[in-house]
């Protein structure tokens, strides 16, 4: 159960965050497509995080991780665009599919990762937040992040694994959340991926919006693409497919772009390469942590399953090269505070890193790309 502290926003924190079960979810499936949290009053982030903690006591502090200074002496007059990647791990396949064997069952309950991913969200306050695997978007994430300020979309698979899982919350997809009070939602598409011609299980959200602050567009989008060796080619269909969607949504690059995503893919792969050598001018952010800014990070993600130790390089940023500067970029964990046993674990909630990273637009307005 969740620990109340007496007040309303912990009353009310309780209650929103029950989970719903799946015989829930299909009853009220008609009320679930568009909630309605904003008749519910804001929430302040501190008495939030506040919240987490609390339930969060027993367990291992957060890890730190520091930003890295990334700005070429770039001066810019306005406040960076913060924007978070995260493949949060869904609970219905952390809990019942993905055989974490090294990570104890009781550090993926769900009324105590939550809050994990919640202390995650809350400690770098993203202006832009992607997320992946998101199998509890109603129960949670709606609710709580709309009072928090951000605009909400959701996307589901068509055919989530989570839905093979006894007792699951339903499936699991992207989500795409936003500051209201800085950008303004000009255009949104959810995208089906095809491959080969074929509609396939993964998804993407694209939303073309305006910064109230500088008054300039830009897109932002979030995917997740097919998992797994085997479907090299697969993903490198989708890939194409996502790339030729963004390309007619940002009128051929005029609007700049950012991707977020979990693409499955090393940087071997030929998917890493199109979204290198694509027209619309993409770069990898989280390449400039490197020495050379060439080399991507050694791991985004760190799991032991029963076949062996997994430790791969696939979530992404990507953005337009020429369009925005990446001002600053978030460490990844070190493998000393990862542990023997990778992850999930009690100190981090997903088997995935979290990636943020600071945009700001280039200070030429005619120079789009």
């Amino acid at each position: 159960a969740v620990c109340s502290m007496g007040n309303s926003t912990s009353r009310l924190y309780s209650a929103l965050a029950k989970t719903l079960s799946s015989s829930a979810v299909s009853q009220h499936q008609d009320c679930l497509e568009q909630p309605d949290s904003a008749q519910l009053d804001p929430i302040d982030p501190k008495d939030l995080l506040e919240e987490c903690q609390m339930v969060l006591q027993k367990r291992p502090p957060r890890f730190q991780r520091d930003f890295v200074d990334l700005k070429k002496n770039a001066v810019s007059n306005h406040r960076p665009i913060r924007v978070m990647q995260w493949n949060i791990l869904a609970q219905a396949l952390g809990e019942g599919k993905d055989n974490f064997v090294q990570c104890p069952m009781e550090a993926l309950k769900w009324e105590e990762r939550k809050c994990l991913i919640l202390e995650e969200i809350l400690a770098y306050k993203p202006d832009i937040l992607c997320l992946q695997e998101v199998d509890h978007y109603f129960d949670t994430f709606e609710p709580l992040l709309s009072r928090l300020g951000y605009q909400c979309t959701f996307f589901p698979k068509p055919w989530s694994p989570c839905l093979d899982v006894e007792r699951n919350n339903g499936p699991d997809g992207c989500a795409l959340f936003f500051l209201k009070d800085r950008f303004e939602l000009i255009n949104s598409a959810n995208i089906r991926l095809t491959a080969m011609k074929l509609k396939t299980n993964q998804v993407a959200i694209a939303q073309t919006l305006k910064c109230h602050e500088t008054g300039r567009l830009f897109c932002i989008a979030v995917t997740h693409l097919k998992a797994r060796t085997g479907w090299e080619r697969f993903r490198s269909a989708q890939g194409c497919d996502l790339l030729q969607n963004l390309k007619n949504i940002t009128q051929g690059a005029k609007i700049p772009l950012i991707v977020c995503g979990d693409f499955n893919a090393e940087p071997t792969e030929e998917v890493y390469r199109e979204f290198s050598n694509s027209s619309l001018n993409l770069n990898s952010a989280y390449k400039l942590l490197s020495p050379d800014g060439q080399s991507e990070p050694p791991y985004t993600t760190w799991k032991i399953r029963p076949s062996g130790e997994c430790r791969h390089t696939l979530d992404y940023i990507w953005y337009s090269q020429h369009a925005l500067n990446v001002n600053s970029a978030l460490g990844l964990l070190t493998e000393e505070q990862i542990g023997p046993n990778r992850l999930p674990s009690f100190n981090y909630p997903s088997d995935h890193l979290s990636l943020v990273c600071d945009f700001s637009f280039n200070q030429d307005p005619d120079r789009l790309l």
